[in-house]
């Protein structure tokens, strides 16, 4: 949706365009579950989305998401804000990963991702910290690729934790994107050449991985 003014000056029409955010309805008749397992909680009483990777899918950065119905992105802004708990089935290895896919292809065979693993970051060990946010793309570039070809390039720090919700607003433009955290007015993770290019569009995912229960709410969308 978009709203319209218009301002006369020295005999000129000048059309200036309000972009509006499309809030999506996070309910099941909205929503594919992709190798994961979805259902609609109340915490701290509010309605959210709850999913829980499918524990037979052993692999990590896999297409474990909830899909949403009739998005079609390529460029725009993606907010949400994201709770995640480690299971208790976790690994000591688990981070309670947690984000958001985006210019998802049909077969979901194809996408781009960026995630926050909260347990780092406000870990002990600085390197551990320093993987606190990630950007992969899938089938190809996987974080363990990405980060021995190019290391720190695709991974940064920000202070978040467990059990507490986190605002993630993606900013997607051609082969950018940048990742804000809680109103944060610089990005905490700015990535130049998204892999799969600046044309693809798709679906849009809630992403979750090994080891995590994860809660989603208040879904926007605005595209230009």
């Amino acid at each position: 949706m978009k709203s319209f003014n218009c301002v006369f000056i020295s005999g000129l029409l000048l059309l200036s365009i309000d972009l509006l955010a499309q809030s999506i309805k996070l309910t099941p008749n909205n929503l594919l579950a992709n190798q994961v397992y979805m259902s609609v909680e109340r915490l701290e009483g509010k309605e959210a989305l709850k999913i829980v990777k499918d524990s037979t899918i052993k692999a990590v950065d896999e297409a474990t998401f909830v899909k949403i119905k009739d998005v079609d992105f390529q460029d725009g802004t993606i907010e949400v804000r994201v709770l995640s708990r480690l299971l208790k089935t976790a690994r000591p290895s688990d981070r309670g990963f947690i984000g958001i896919a985006f210019r998802i292809n049909e077969q979901n065979s194809a996408f781009e991702c960026i995630y926050i693993r909260p347990t780092n970051g406000r870990a002990d060990d600085q390197v551990r910290r320093n993987h606190s946010i990630q950007y992969f793309a899938f089938p190809d570039f996987k974080f363990d690729r990405l980060r021995k070809e190019s290391p720190e390039k695709y991974e940064s720090y920000s202070d978040m934790g467990l059990n507490e919700w986190i605002k993630m607003k993606i900013v997607v433009k051609g082969k950018q994107a940048k990742l804000f955290l809680n109103d944060n007015k610089q990005p905490s993770l700015v990535v130049n050449d998204l892999k799969l290019g600046e044309n693809t569009a798709g679906a849009l995912g809630l992403f979750v991985d090994v080891g995590t229960e994860g809660y989603f709410r208040d879904l926007m969308v605005t595209k230009p």
